[in-house]
């Protein structure tokens, strides 16, 4: 008896090539640059790093040969409630991964399997497909102040939970998104003029509410050279491991000052890939990181949905805010809050996290062209 393969789509097909080369080359920068510090950053992150690769080019493909229509428009009110739950889970059982300084609470640990996950790096992904939807169910009258204002609620729970657990860069991260696809679904830039101002006349009240060492996180994170030996340390060696690594690195196996740097396999990733592989190094890490922003974007607006379209805004949003905090803390210009760069720094939640995010940009885009061969 013989089985007929001719209906069996090939799941490959569903990925773009554009996207897929950029991610398989930030894997391999990453992969490289960890295989050339394990002796610094251990064998077990080598292991992770590998394995969350490969476990995320699953999901991308999997992710990538689902309709993103058909759980979007059944499963978004159930995506922002799962979301929610998992931030109230995190902040009554959540612990610190990094800095008891800050009260961070960031990180859950699953009972059965012992291995913590970090959940906001995964809401990430039920948030764009939850906000997507919200905002295409009132784009025709996102400008009607009750509209926006139910939009910035359904926005403000994550972001206030996620602000709770004190995880202020994935924070960030968020409200870069937001605004970005509230933008680009056609709100008003008066809106966006309105809430700089209130922004800049409430700055001098909201600062006498923090507390002494996250004004001196601020002070210094812009002008690290004020406290060499404290809050500015590192950036300032951040800034030296890349101005060291010259034109072509130090070379694959070579040690330097990322070595004694705190977090230069997730935070500060881009100060060892420049100083192991130099300008040439960290020049082909951006690059990749723009060829996917800027092909996401423009997929995402030749997307005939506009739910697609947002999806793809929010996924580029996501790669280019972590990426521009990233590379920024590295060079000194703003303050360390602790962000990763996507695909090349170690973590297994933020990466793993990321290839699903990519693969839902990859669904889209599948959708987009069966509709195209449809018609055609």
């Amino acid at each position: 008896m013989r089985v007929s393969l001719k209906g069996i789509e090939n799941p490959i097909k569903k990925i773009d090539p554009i996207l897929f080369c950029a991610v398989a080359v930030l894997s391999i920068i990453s992969i490289i640059t960890v295989l050339g510090s394990v002796d610094n950053f251990g064998k077990s992150k080598l292991v992770m790093q590998i394995a969350m690769t490969l476990l995320g080019m699953l999901f991308t493909v999997v992710i990538a040969n689902i309709d993103y229509r058909f759980f979007i428009d059944k499963l978004y009110i159930i995506m922002f409630a799962v979301s929610v739950i998992l931030m109230l889970l995190t902040l009554a059982f959540g612990s610190s991964g990094v800095s008891m300084e800050t009260a961070n609470r960031s990180w859950l640990k699953i009972p059965i399997i012992n291995i913590a996950v970090q959940p906001s790096e995964f809401i990430k992904i039920t948030f764009i497909c939850s906000f997507s939807k919200h905002i295409d169910t009132v784009r025709e009258r996102i400008n009607k102040p009750l509209v926006l204002l139910g939009l910035l609620v359904h926005a403000g729970v994550i972001v206030g939970l996620i602000l709770l657990t004190g995880d202020l860069g994935v924070a960030l991260v968020y409200i870069g998104i937001i605004l970005l696809m509230l933008f680009c679904a056609g709100l008003s830039a008066w809106y966006f003029v309105i809430g700089i101002a209130v922004i800049i006349v409430a700055f001098p009240f909201l600062w006498d509410f923090l507390k002494p060492y996250q004004q001196s996180r601020i002070i210094y994170g812009f002008q690290p050279e004020l406290d060499p030996l404290g809050y500015g340390m590192q950036p300032l060696m951040s800034r030296e491991a890349i101005s060291q690594g010259g034109f072509f690195g130090k070379g694959f196996s070579e040690g330097g000052i990322y070595e004694s740097l705190t977090a230069s396999h997730t935070d500060f990733i881009f100060a060892t890939v420049c100083e192991k592989f130099g300008f040439v190094g960290g020049f082909l890490t951006v690059a990749a990181l723009v060829v996917l922003v800027v092909r996401c974007i423009y997929l995402g607006f030749r997307c005939r949905d506009n739910i697609g379209k947002l999806v793809c805004i929010g996924v580029a949003g996501i790669i280019m805010i972590q990426t521009a905090e990233n590379l920024w803390m590295c060079l000194g210009l703003v303050p360390v809050i602790g962000i990763t760069l996507p695909f090349v720094s170690c973590g297994g939640s933020s990466l793993l996290a990321t290839y699903m995010l990519v693969g839902l940009a990859h669904s889209v885009i599948a959708c987009e062209r069966r509709f195209k061969l449809s018609i055609g």
